[in-house]
């Protein structure tokens, strides 16, 4: 499809990137109240959703995917949820596995293409609820697994109608090498901490795996892809793992009518995120691109931001 003119405007103060990408991921509040289930999957281990309804009954449900060492508390996830309840449509928003507070069982966890647990998440829900329209919507990480997801797959079941994608890193590769820039030193450090963090509690089960030693050799976001992402989830190193799980390569596949819409000003964005090439070629495809943003901070009136908007908006139309 033609590329989406944008027509977001953010309030002055918050047009820088980094502006609007710190006060969304740590000042905003979004208050929803959530039911949480879980449950097990074929590998024995168990994911955590949490739900909330909309007043009447509904057919329709958004599933809602959080970005990297997310969870489903996280504003930029229950802001949606609260949205869409509000307009009639129940939402789930899922907890990758060891970010619902508890981690989980095995050895390996979550990471950028694992849509196995997405797929378990949309066939559980169709098989044991009862929702004729289903859509998609995932942050940074979460919507590249829901790309992926959609452009790997020859078939996807009929019920899911349409997806969004807010804040995309497409291409991993280079969105770790701009992660890895001094611009973002910050967000990287950040972002290491969480994780060795996490680290250190799943040693304490995987000692044979997982020695101090590893641990304490990850000095950057690579490190750790290098040391436990690739190795836990069976890729041959960290560059495999980009390689394989950039959901790039399977946008021309998507079949999906599906909105991507990723800032400009987007620091963890490398050039090749912005797919403007398979966004002309594929017809399911709609690629905004704002001049403003950040990494998810569509900050707009009255604590409902602009991609929320946009996501009621697509799933409407679509």
């Amino acid at each position: 499809m033609p590329i989406i003119e944008s027509t977001y405007k953010p309030p002055f103060f918050f047009k820088k990137g980094f502006v609007s990408t710190v006060y969304s991921g740590l000042v905003r509040k979004v208050s929803l109240k959530q039911e949480r289930e879980r449950i097990t999957l074929n590998d024995g281990d168990f994911l955590d959703l949490d739900w909330s309804f909309s007043k009447e009954k509904s057919n329709k449900l958004i599933i809602l995917l959080h970005g990297l060492e997310g969870h489903a508390q996280r504003p930029y996830v229950t802001g949606t949820a609260k949205l869409f309840n509000d307009h009639g449509i129940d939402a789930v928003c899922v907890n990758f596995r060891g970010c619902s507070g508890e981690d989980n069982l095995k050895y390996y966890s979550y990471h950028s293409g694992a849509t196995q647990d997405l797929e378990t998440v949309i066939n559980d829900t169709i098989l044991n609820k009862n929702y004729s329209e289903i859509y998609l919507k995932g942050i940074s990480l979460g919507a590249n697994i829901i790309l992926k997801y959609l452009g790997e797959r020859e078939v996807v079941p009929q019920e899911v109608k349409s997806a969004i994608a807010i804040s995309v890193p497409c291409y991993l590769y280079g969105s770790a090498k701009e992660l890895h820039t001094f611009k973002n030193i910050l967000f990287h450090d950040r972002f290491k901490r969480h994780l060795v963090n996490r680290l250190k509690i799943k040693q304490k089960n995987f000692t044979k795996e997982l020695s101090t030693e590893d641990i304490d050799s990850i000095k950057t976001l690579f490190d750790f892809d290098t040391i436990y992402t690739s190795k836990a989830h069976g890729f041959k190193d960290a560059l495999d793992y980009y390689e394989q799980c950039s959901s790039l390569q399977f946008l021309p596949n998507i079949k999906v009518p599906t909105l991507i819409i990723n800032a400009l000003n987007d620091s963890f964005l490398s050039p090749e995120c912005y797919p403007v090439k398979e966004a002309k070629q594929n017809p399911n495809l709609y690629l905004e691109m704002p001049n403003f943003g950040g990494h998810v901070g569509f900050i707009d009136k009255g604590n409902v931001y602009y991609n929320e908007k946009r996501a009621l908006e697509f799933v409407k139309n679509h």
